[in-house]
């Protein structure tokens, strides 16, 4: 099903979606299997599958050199989403990014995943190289999401990147993309963040996801302010428990978000990780009832380093 019709659906019932990392390789899908189980009694909605294509690596060479090198320490999307709807038959969700590789690249992978039946897509940029200022596409590829959101049309509409026909050209993706209530971090002002992701609608994107928050209202002012710009898809909250005293200044940082106040306030008072475990779970189920409350229709879950503390607002919600 088009993720963007169970957005729309209107049947007044609490969804939520939550989003996996594919295993290092080599060491199975045990504990991404085990991750699955513990949230499918909740029947989420669908399941995003977050990739990373490759990371850069400086091995030595001769004479003390160094070489950057990029390897890849996860496998694809393409095999993980294929595993766990073969697995457990929920819709699944990859995420096919710009960042390490090429527009070839790029269609292989929607040929494998329209073989497998997988009809929807999160496009995205992906993050730049820890290393560089800037983000840097490989040769051949795409350095703005909108770009990599053409390609995927020209693919719904028959044809392959360099133009030529697809002889049997089968089901059309649905995409959804990622959106910010505090601002991309590359974006010189929240206007502008706002007029790219009405490009992206434009161009054919059926929802959006945000960055994580903790302030409910940032949420509610951005999706106002998307409604005057004419952007009307979908604006799907995505939420992560704060699970570690090192996260006051860490999230901050990594995820360009505020934390409220109230919330730091209450970290501070914590004496160990487990007493901020609770304490995000806690503020996140609050959080998440505000958002229900206020007509949120789904709610995305990033469970990465916080397995359990979802598991443990999804009991409470649903």
């Amino acid at each position: 099903m088009n993720i963007a019709e169970i957005l729309t659906a209107g049947d007044g019932k609490k969804h939520f979606s939550f989003e996996v990392l594919p295993p290092l390789k080599g060491t199975g899908t045990e504990r991404l299997f085990s991750t699955i189980e513990k949230f499918k009694d909740f029947d989420p909605a669908y399941i995003n599958i977050t990739t990373h294509h490759s990371e850069f690596v400086y091995r030595e060479i001769e004479d003390g050199k160094f070489k950057r090198l990029r390897v890849r320490r996860r496998p694809g999307t393409v095999a993980v989403a294929s595993a766990i709807q073969q697995e457990f038959g929920v819709p699944v969700i990859p995420h096919v990014i710009c960042s390490g590789a090429s527009a070839e690249d790029i269609e292989y992978e929607l040929i494998d995943l329209q073989f497998l039946g997988i009809e929807n897509l999160l496009l995205l940029r992906g993050d730049k190289a820890k290393e560089d200022s800037r983000f840097i596409p490989v040769e051949g590829g795409h350095t703005h999401t909108t770009e990599l959101i053409e390609q995927v049309n020209r693919f719904n509409d028959g044809f392959f990147y360099d133009g030529t026909p697809i002889k049997k050209p089968g089901k059309k993706f649905a995409f959804g993309v990622a959106c910010y209530p505090e601002k991309h971090e590359e974006a010189p002002n929240i206007e502008m963040d706002m007029e790219y992701l009405k490009q992206k609608q434009d161009l054919g994107a059926g929802y959006a996801v945000t960055q994580l928050f903790y302030d409910n209202q940032k949420y509610f002012d951005f999706v106002a302010k998307a409604r005057q710009m004419g952007i009307t898809i979908p604006i799907v909250p995505g939420i992560k428990p704060f699970a570690k005293l090192s996260q006051l200044t860490v999230v901050p940082k990594t995820f360009h978000c505020d934390l409220p106040q109230e919330l730091a306030q209450e970290v501070l008072k914590c004496k160990t990780d487990d007493d901020a475990r609770q304490l995000g779970i806690e503020w996140t189920t609050e959080q998440c009832r505000q958002l229900y409350a206020a007509g949120v229709s789904n709610i995305h879950f990033y469970t990465v380093s916080a397995v359990d503390s979802v598991r443990e607002v999804a009991k409470r919600l649903l």
